[in-house]
């Protein structure tokens, strides 16, 4: 998977995942970095990914927690694909525009194959959303 370090604008040096079409051109783009904290995940809530009700629509909120799954867990990949198996998420409040949207979280457990991680989203502090998962490494599909 390639990762592309961002150069330049509010999230200058972050990584983000280039080589992902709908979490970097669609929903996102995503970004995320290690910091003194551990992994962390991020972007600037922006009027695309609002619903008619003023807040982030929750599956922005739960593609941004799938893709910090992978951010969370990236050290631990080792380079290799994998895939989301299971997903679960409980929606705490909602996030608005131009607020700053984080998720952190943890590696519960890492098998050779599988690993299960929890986080919270928050939006300028405020926890938004819920998540755990877990991730199944395996070949791309051609």
């Amino acid at each position: 998977m390639t990762v592309e370090t961002v150069q330049s604008g509010e999230f200058a040096g972050w990584q983000t995942w280039p080589d992902e079409p709908f979490e970097h051109d669609a929903a996102g783009p995503f970004y995320f970095k290690t910091d003194d904290q551990g992994p962390v995940a991020a972007f600037r809530a922006e009027h695309k990914h609002m619903n008619a009700g003023g807040v982030m629509h929750g599956g922005c909120l739960m593609a941004f927690a799938d893709f910090s799954l992978f951010a969370i867990a990236h050290d631990g990949m080792e380079g290799e694909y994998g895939v989301t198996i299971a997903f679960t998420s409980e929606f705490l409040d909602g996030a608005l525009e131009g607020e700053f949207i984080e998720a952190r979280g943890e590696v519960l457990r890492k098998g050779r194959s599988i690993t299960f991680v929890r986080g919270i989203v928050t939006a300028n502090g405020r926890p938004v959303l819920n998540f755990s998962g877990t991730i199944k490494k395996r070949k791309k599909r051609s």
